[in-house]
């Protein structure tokens, strides 16, 4: 008989939340155990437990996560010690089956849920509610050290969740919340420029699959931007055509790697294990008819380009929103891969992706030589699935 003394399991305060077609598990930095308030193991331990990881099932049974990179995701969120912000906001994206949680980056997606959930936590001062309207909620996005401007919908003093808005990718409507990425180039200490090579095109020499051309952009994540035909592909696909085929999934994670090198985000190949998050690569290509994924028909006259994007090395099922500001960006310069695509540069671009459409605009000017962009605009929704304690074992 087993006579080890198994302590019970705590209770940690927390909120279940969808932000634009993304999920996580929502803590107050003040609620979590006394060790996880500070980065380190133990933050990451817990984090990686409420979620369910590291799984070698790869399916999130004993955990929160939904065994996708959309939905193994943590937010912990607190109020801004910075002036002129409401919150600080930090993301971890929890490795799925590997014993790691990547803070390298943000998540656009759940920026929107982090707007509402400031309101919703009390994170945001009551002054600055209003009983009917819109909340700015000013968001400090820790990862990256930026201000992202979350547009949240207020009735009677609460935020309004419920509406019309709809978002391919997302089941039911919400309620719209515009996001506003200020200055969402210059990706901080890494990288530091827009453009890190200092060319809209470069060529890229990746291991195994030859030279190609590319646009590497840090603009809301840094990602690499491929043409689709280069690697064979129409830029109509979806989860199923790639996820499936360990071969094709291999040989993006060697462009990947090749493209945070020529960035500078990582200085030797081996390193790219423990960043998964950044950069994204993502492959475009001019306006085709195809069947999204909920077999609703896209017209090619409906968008101004294809869009597929991978995330945590799959095929994302729609589009990371920090993904959408490096598009919408790179759609606003003439001479990216993304506004080639697009047939010319435009500030709103409308791309398809493997759920549907969506739209972004971005500023984006040229000032002595060199590109800035001034912000992205983009619309999602969000709701609060389920709130109250989530248990992890002692």
């Amino acid at each position: 008989m087993d006579m080890t003394q198994h302590l019970p399991q705590i209770r940690i305060p927390a909120t279940y939340m969808r932000g634009g077609t993304s999920k996580g598990v929502f803590f107050r930095l003040q609620d979590l155990p006394e060790a996880a308030q500070q980065p380190g193991p133990a933050r990451d331990k817990l984090l990686q437990r409420v979620i369910g990881s590291p799984d070698p099932y790869g399916a999130h049974i004993d955990g929160m996560g939904g065994a996708t990179s959309s939905t193994s995701k943590c937010v912990i969120l607190s109020k801004s010690t910075r002036p002129g912000h409401d919150v600080d906001y930090l993301y971890g994206q929890v490795s799925i089956d590997q014993d790691f949680v990547d803070w390298s980056g943000n998540c656009g997606n759940l920026s929107t849920a982090a707007g509402a959930f400031a309101i919703h936590a009390g994170l945001v001062d009551a002054s600055r509610i209003p009983a009917n309207g819109t909340c700015a909620v000013r968001i400090w996005q820790a990862n990256i050290g930026k201000t992202i401007i979350a547009h949240v919908p207020v009735t009677g003093g609460q935020v309004q969740e419920t509406g019309d808005f709809a978002l391919d990718g997302v089941t039911f409507a919400a309620a719209e919340i515009v996001l506003e990425f200020m200055d969402p180039s210059d990706d901080g200490e890494e990288g530091g420029a827009m453009f890190p090579t200092g060319n809209l095109v470069d060529t890229l020499e990746v291991p195994g699959v030859g030279s190609l051309p590319a646009t590497l952009i840090n603009a809301g994540i840094p990602t690499v931007f491929i043409n689709a035909a280069d690697l064979g592909y129409q830029g109509t696909e979806l989860r199923e055509d790639i996820n499936g085929d360990a071969a094709q999934l291999a040989r993006f994670e060697q462009i990947r790697v090749a493209g945070a090198l020529r960035m500078g985000l990582i200085q030797t190949p081996e390193q790219a294990v423990q960043r998964q998050h950044t950069p994204k690569i993502a492959f475009v290509s001019p306006p085709k008819d195809y069947t999204a994924s909920s077999g609703k028909a896209i017209a090619a006259a409906e968008v101004d380009l294809l869009v597929r994007a991978l995330s945590m090395g799959k095929l994302h099922h729609a589009m990371m929103g920090t993904c959408a500001v490096a598009i919408g960006t790179a759609a606003a310069i003439p001479g990216t891969l993304v506004s080639q695509a697009a047939g010319g540069a435009r500030p709103v671009v409308r791309f398809g992706h493997p759920s549907g459409l969506l739209r972004v605009g971005a500023e984006a000017r040229q000032v002595n030589g060199q590109w800035t962009v001034t912000k992205a605009v983009m619309s999602r929704s969000a709701r609060i699935l389920m709130e109250g304690w989530v248990r992890v074992p002692g």
